[in-house]
């Protein structure tokens, strides 16, 4: 009569690690099959914080150029600002020498 007997190893998660599977007459030798334990899937973990890294990275250049940028802008309004008084401080002058002359 023919004997089959399988025998299992599995790691700390339940996985199968080893399965050894004996045919044959009780005192015959087993042959050994190693089962190799599954894919976690971490390559495409690491391609994914990749492609975050280098959105934050984009997105963080948009945003510090778009505040120098408004930054620029605002040291141009400060100084069209400053040369309208001055020539107001001006005109204010030349009203005050023709006042003085017509006088």
């Amino acid at each position: 009569m023919t004997e089959e007997r399988i025998t299992e190893r599995t790691d700390v998660n339940g996985n199968v690690t080893e399965r050894i599977i004996e045919r044959g007459e009780p005192n015959m030798v087993a042959t050994p099959v190693t089962v190799a334990p599954a894919s976690t899937g971490g390559g495409m973990s690491g391609f994914i914080i990749v492609i975050l890294l280098a959105v934050l990275a984009v997105g963080g250049y948009f945003l510090f150029t778009q505040e120098t940028e408004n930054r620029k802008d605002e040291a141009i309004a400060e100084a069209a600002d400053n040369v309208g008084a001055a020539a107001e401080k001006a005109g204010n002058a030349v009203e005050k020498a023709v006042d003085k002359i017509g006088n």
